[in-house]
Order: C-alpha cells, then structure tokens, then sequence
C-alpha cells in the first residue's frame, strides 16, 4: 500500500533552531562591541575611510546564508521524509519455555563435561536450529527463577544459557512441581493473549538429570494440558551415574560431595519421573547424550506441533529527502564562503589604504 505523507523521522533535532535567534544577537552584540573598540583605538574619522570599500549589502546577504545555511542543517538532520509504503509481516512460530535443572547434581561428569555443560551446549545447538519460535528460559532447583521471558532474541537467550550454574538458584534440591508453575505464570504474563482468530501452540522442554525430590509434578503436568500446554522432556546423564565434584573458583578439583555418614553422593540419572511428564503431556522423552541427533528430532517435533501467527506487525518504509535539503545546505554555504564583503567598484588605493573614488 503506497500513500503519500510528509514527516520528519527525527523532529527533536528541531531544538538545534534555538539557536538561530541566538546567533542572530551574538552577531549584532559583537559587532557592535567591535565596531566600538575600533573607533576607540583610531576613531571615528579614520574608521570611516578603511570601511569605504566594505559593502554592507553584501556583509548582510552573508550573514542571511549563513542563518538559512544552520536551518537546512538541521531540517537535513530531521530528516525529511515522504511518500509512505507499508506492508504486513507476518512471524509464525510456538512459545517454548525451557526448563533447566541447575541442581548440584547436574555437575557430575559421567557426560563431559559436565551434565549441565551438555546441557547448555544442546540448548544453543536448538536456538541454532530452530527460527522464529518465541522462547523463555527459567532455572531450577528446589526453587525456580524466571530468567528470560518469552523472546525472538537468540543472542539474549545465549547469554542467559551460558550463566546457568548451581548459584542460579537460591534452594537446592529437583523440584518439578515448582518449575511447572514458574512455566505456567510465565506463558500467563509474556504469552500472546488468544482470541477467537488466534490459537497459541505452547510446549514446555524440560532438561534434567530427573532427580525429583518433591511430589505434584504429574498433577502440574496435567493442569497444564488443560491449557493446551505441551510437554517434552530431556534426560542428561547415565543411568550408571557419577559423584558430584567440588571446584574452587580456578576450577581445580577439592573433592567430591558427601552424605552426612561421610560416604561420596553417587548420582544416576533416572528418566521414570521425565518419561511420565512427557506423557502426560503428550510431548516426548528423550535421552540426551553426547553426538547424539536427540535436538533435531526435537525441533521436528515442534515442527510437528500447530504454529500460531504471534503478530501481523505493519512494517511502513518512506522515502528520504534529507539528500536535496543537505544538498542546498552545502550549496549556500559555498556562495556565502565566496561572496566578499568588499564593494566591487570605485575602489583605488592612495598610499597604504583603499579608499572609494570621488
């Protein structure tokens, strides 16, 4: 659709002709105050026959370009516009929100690194695969912690992916039912608000080592499929397990986690209580694991699911102007440069000083 308008982009830089009557009374203050000083030092008399050959006209039409030449700057920087065409964009995708656990065991290292290494790997190799579905992120443990709310911006959600660790979370400990909750408040604050004509796609990813010391999470599960929340969830780790290392801030080694009879925590990993909820939520249970295609397979599943058009944002472009108003700009600032202030006849010299010819 072309329709024809004429705007500024940025109008604020209108502020910038302030200071036209600004440089207007400067020029008549010092001129004035020189024109002062000068007949004091060599008075009035001899002033006048060293201005015989200035041009008043002239040095008026100077300072007038110089006026118009700072207001086409910034009408230039205004930038002026017209001729206004817009076009519907349309951005189709599913609202996704990872469930990462960041619980301590989530650092043994039967999978290398690490699980929650792995992890995050994986989450980036899915951002990578996957385009213009909206994704949140929310870290969990014997808490849960929104971290990202439901967004395009893959380069936002690296950065969050990459700061997962255990101190994420305040409480430790897996606690699904909490995770769940987290998840659904925040479909309810950053979703897209259905109506008759739209229908959201909505599916929770859940990536754990399915420690899970707490119940609710199947009647969680189950709440949420009521509101056509899907769920597909991930196991990282094996089911032989590892104990969970201590690391000083350098990274080296200082030993392994204990139980209170001082015996070293062995931690497997366990996908009854992932396998369940991927059920429930009619999603799917896969186990994650190193060169593995278990993050293709996932985004063909997403794939699979109903995508819902987020918005048909209206892209309007225009026409720049700016170009012809910078043009004249430059155009009258050269005239102005090159115009003397000197009057062109009668002008003969008598010893050192120019004077008019009788």
């Amino acid at each position: 659709m072309l329709d024809t308008v004429f705007r500024f982009a940025q109008p604020h830089f209108f502020y910038y002709l302030l200071l036209v009557p600004v440089f207007i009374f400067l020029y008549f203050l010092f001129d004035k105050k020189r024109k002062n000083i000068v007949e004091k030092l060599i008075g009035t008399k001899v002033l006048a026959q060293l201005t015989q050959s200035l041009s008043l006209t002239k040095r008026k039409w100077k300072r007038i370009l110089q006026v118009v030449v700072l207001v086409l700057f910034v009408f230039s920087l205004a930038q002026p516009q017209n001729g206004k065409s817009e076009q519907k964009v349309k951005s189709e995708g599913i609202e996704l929100i990872f469930l990462v656990d960041v619980s301590n065991s989530m650092l043994t290292e039967d999978v290398k690194p690490s699980r929650l290494d792995l992890a995050k790997k994986e989450l980036i190799r899915f951002l990578d695969l996957s385009t213009g579905d909206r994704v949140g992120l929310i870290a969990f443990a014997g808490s849960a912690v929104l971290l990202s709310p439901m967004t395009q911006d893959r380069s936002a959600l690296m950065m969050y992916i990459n700061s997962l660790s255990p101190d994420t979370v305040s409480t430790q400990g897996t606690q699904f039912r909490k995770a769940l909750a987290e998840a659904k408040e925040a479909f309810t604050r950053g979703g897209v608000e259905e109506d008759e004509k739209t229908s959201v796609t909505r599916a929770i990813i859940i990536i754990s080592d399915g420690e899970d010391n707490e119940q609710g999470a199947i009647e969680a599960a189950q709440e949420l499929l009521k509101d056509d929340v899907r769920i597909f969830s991930l196991a990282v780790g094996t089911e032989k397990g590892g104990a969970i290392p201590i690391r000083n801030v350098r990274g080296e080694l200082k030993g392994y986690r204990k139980d209170r009879s001082s015996q070293v925590v062995l931690s497997k990993t366990k996908g009854t209580i992932l396998k369940k909820l991927a059920a429930e939520g009619k999603g799917s249970f896969y186990h994650l694991t190193i060169g593995s295609t278990v993050m293709n397979n996932l985004v063909k599943d997403i794939r699979n699911l109903e995508k819902s058009e987020f918005d048909n944002s209206v892209v309007t472009q225009y026409n720049e102007n700016y170009q012809w108003v910078l043009f004249f700009a430059i155009l009258f600032l050269f005239i102005e440069i090159l115009l003397s202030e000197r009057k062109t006849k009668g002008r003969i010299w008598q010893g050192r000083f120019e004077v008019m010819e009788n």
